[in-house]
């Protein structure tokens, strides 16, 4: 039986913003397109060419440990076992905002991308998406780390409370060499588990963050 696939990213696209006010929004366009093209290819074929100006944490992005700190695994070092292929869990935090707890016992974790879905994603374009958003509770943080989760991804902005200097959520998520995706999106179209979870970004040295093409595969 053929597979599956769920898109669970935001499509990029120019002036698309990464954070108000902090961040500068995404710029794409083209260099050369299809029209100015042609005489190049003596009007016998024509090619876009474009570039694109963004943040790394523009749409749906992972995280790699290098992000928080500076003498771990930077993209370009992050083995594809770790973000490719795992198998997912999807846990309901539609009580957000607020600390999110992860009802799951360690064995539900263990090896897993954990997928945290609250349905904030549903705000992106309504101009709420950057309200104060969940965040990951304490308790939560330890499971996943003392379980060994092989990842954590959200549907939100920042799996931190932002008004926390100490980011302790991603301090100590990426310090364990767990990768983190933000800003996942459509995650109630998973079920609670069996699925495989993908979030690869371009291996990029010294690269902290990146957008992705997250999905699942479902059989």
């Amino acid at each position: 039986m053929a597979s599956r696939f769920v898109d669970l990213s935001f499509a990029l696209e120019d002036g698309m913003p990464a954070w108000p006010g902090v961040l500068p929004e995404a710029r794409i366009e083209a260099i050369l397109d299809h029209d100015a093209s042609r005489p190049r290819y003596e009007g016998k074929a024509e090619f876009y060419l474009g570039r694109v100006d963004m943040s790394v944490n523009t749409g749906t992005y992972v995280d790699a440990p290098f992000h928080r700190h500076r003498g771990r695994e930077d993209l370009a070092g992050l083995p594809l076992e770790r973000l490719a292929g795992l198998p997912g869990a999807v846990v309901d935090a539609s009580e957000a905002p607020g600390p999110v707890e992860l009802p799951l016992p360690g064995d539900d974790v263990a090896g897993r991308a954990v997928l945290f879905r609250s349905g904030w994603d549903r705000r992106w374009d309504s101009g709420t998406y950057w309200e104060p958003d969940p965040w990951l509770s304490p308790a939560a943080l330890d499971l996943l780390i003392d379980a060994g989760a092989a990842l954590v991804g959200v549907d939100w902005s920042n799996v931190d409370d932002t008004t926390d200097p100490v980011r302790p959520a991603h301090t100590r998520l990426l310090e364990a060499g767990i990768p983190i995706v933000e800003r996942l999106r459509g995650l109630e179209q998973l079920p609670t588990d069996g699925f495989r979870f993908f979030a690869v970004p371009p291996r990029i040295v010294r690269g902290a963050s990146f957008p992705v093409r997250a999905f699942a595969e479902l059989p």
